[in-house]
This record gives C-alpha cells, structure tokens and sequence, in this order.
C-alpha cells in the first residue's frame, strides 16, 4: 500500500481534471460540489454547480434561501434531501460558527447531510487533515490494487479500507485523496475494462497481475428493489393550466411539487371517482402512456393520463407550463408524465 503513494500523486499533478470547484480551495465551493457529485456523474453537476454558485454564493445565502428556490436550484439532480441538508448545515455554520466553516474533520462531521466520506474530502483537500475519503472508486481501486475479495457494499469493508489509507496518508493528503478519486473516474473503471495501460499503479496491481480487474471488486447487494404503481393525472384547466401540489414535509421527495395521482393503476370507472373526491369534473380523460422512474431502492412505474376539467378545483394549485418549468421544483419523476403529453 505504501508504494502507491508516490506514483499516484505524481499522476495526478499531470492528470488531474480543471475543474470549476478545484479552482480554490474554500470549503463552501468543495463542500458544495461533493454533495452534488454523490449519485451524480461530474459532466451533469457542471451547470448545476454554476447556477448554484450564481444564486447562492456563499454560506450566508444559504442559510437564507426560500426552501422553493433551492428546490428549484436543485431540480434534475434529483435526491433531494441533500439540498435541504445543504440548507440545515448552513445555518448550523452561522449560528454555531459565526459562518466560518469548520476545520476539523470531526465538527465537520456532525454538520447535517455530511458523512465520513465528504468529512474526509473537505477536510483532506481544504485543510490538508490526514483523514481518508472513501468512496466507491477508492473502494474500487484498492479492492484491484490489494486483490481483495471481500464485499465492499459491506460498511465493516469500507472501514478496514479507510483504516488502511489512514496509515499511508501523506503530508498532501488532500491531493492524495482526490488522486485516488480520480483514478476510479478516469481509469480504474467500474464498467467495461479499466484502462490498465494509462494507470500509475498497474505495475502494483494484483487484479492487473492475475486478470481480475472485471471480476474485482465483489459487490453482493443485499436489498431487494421495490415496486410502486401509481397513477398520474395532468389536469388542464380550460385556460391551459396544470394543476400541481406541494408533497408533505418527510418522505421521499419531501417539500417539492407533483401532479396529482393515486397508487395502484387503476381502471377509468375508478379515475372518475377519485377526480370526483378531488372537485374535478372531467371531460376528457385520455392516455397518455407509461413511465418509468428509479429511486435508489424503488422503482415507480407510472401511467400518465391526460385530464380536461371544466373547472378549477380548489385543491390545487394552477399554473402556466411556463411557470412550471421556471418556477416550481418539479422532480423529474413528474416530469417524465409532463413529456409524455
């Protein structure tokens, strides 16, 4: 494990990726970026970075934010508690730290929405800490690197990785760290054949060494995915408009807007009689197909069908398809019904 040290941080001097969040170091731009980068590929955070940063440019701004347009801030990058994280965060760094983020992995920590890894990112990189950041690449190099076989989904996994970098950590642990990020991103590949001839360490590689690199690491997920049925009515007003409404503060998707809808798929007699507890009167009830959106444990397959109501029920709230795509956090979810029409 020592030996890998040397040439990694050498690769990454010459490699490493221009990338807007690497422009500096300030814990707020790379606290930011790092919560956009989980679940999410690097060239879809780019612009959402950008417009964030435009909107909210630094910690005192969003500890202000209005919940709706940071939701809208957010909207496409999707699991979006992390945005609310954010926010929370934020005003636990102004009242508790007078706005000045903190330094220590371990304050850093207990900030809402931050785990060991992103502790261990904003530490390393903003404060040069010798803490570790593990996440899936670096558990997917050392895995290839070391040969090991051992489940990484398995937390007792990551730890014994974590445990193993803190002991070759070196005075640049920042760079360190993101060189191993970089490496799983850009060639130590999760699908299809890593890029064993561009890599720093494949003269140390084991997986390299034995042809294991498309057999290592051992993922063995121990959930089974779930299935919900719903469907989805986009409501029109005679004038056009589309009626939506706010979900409940907890839960999935918690605080942002929906169109209206029901579990289960169910028959037109029964559409009819939910529409009818909701105040709408329909005069067209039409089709519009299926859809398909996956959550990170549950998948909703949806029928979209396409309401005309003869008047405006209170329940809902109305808006224009203009105000809908520039105003309202709208989850793709949703919006996958709304491209249906």
């Amino acid at each position: 494990m020592q030996e890998i040290v040397k040439p990694l941080l050498e690769w990454f001097q010459q490699n490493k990726r221009p990338l807007p969040w690497r422009e500096d170091t300030l814990p707020y731009h790379v606290w930011v970026s790092e919560i956009m980068l989980q679940q999410t590929r690097i060239e879809a955070v780019m612009r959402y970075y950008a417009r964030f940063m435009d909107a909210l440019p630094d910690i005192a701004s969003l500890s202000e934010v209005d919940d709706d347009a940071l939701l809208k801030l957010w909207e496409g990058l999707g699991y979006y508690s992390r945005a609310r994280n954010l926010k929370k965060a934020a005003r636990t760094v102004m009242q508790e730290y007078d706005g000045v983020f903190p330094s220590r992995f371990e304050d850093i920590k207990r900030l809402s929405g931050i785990g060991e890894y992103t502790a261990g990112a904003i530490a390393s990189i903003c404060f040069n800490e010798k803490v570790p950041a593990v996440d899936g690449n670096v558990l997917r190099v050392i895995a290839r690197v070391t040969g090991s076989r051992e489940n990484v989904l398995l937390p007792a996994v990551k730890k014994q990785v974590a445990s193993r970098l803190s002991d070759i950590m070196p005075d640049e642990a920042g760079a360190f760290n993101e060189a191993l990020m970089e490496l799983g991103e850009l060639v130590c590949l999760p699908n299809g054949v890593p890029l064993c001839e561009k890599c720093p360490l494949h003269a140390l590689c084991a997986a390299f060494r034995d042809g294991l690199t498309e057999v290592l690491p051992v993922r063995i997920k121990a959930l089974r995915r779930g299935k919900t049925e719903l469907c989805v009515f986009l409501i029109r007003d005679a004038d056009g408009r589309i009626a939506i409404e706010k979900r409940g503060n907890s839960g999935l998707l918690a605080g942002m807007y929906q169109f209206p809808n029901v579990a289960g798929h169910i028959s037109e007699k029964e559409i009819k009689k939910q529409l009818t507890a909701w105040d709408v009167t329909p005069l067209v009830i039409a089709p519009l197909g299926e859809a398909k959106h996956a959550f990170t444990h549950i998948d909703w397959m949806m029928k979209g069908y396409r309401i005309e109501a003869a008047h405006k029920s209170d329940r809902f709230l109305w808006v224009s398809a203009d105000a809908l795509q520039k105003e309202y956090a709208l989850p793709t979810a949703f919006r996958k019904i709304f491209k249906l029409e």
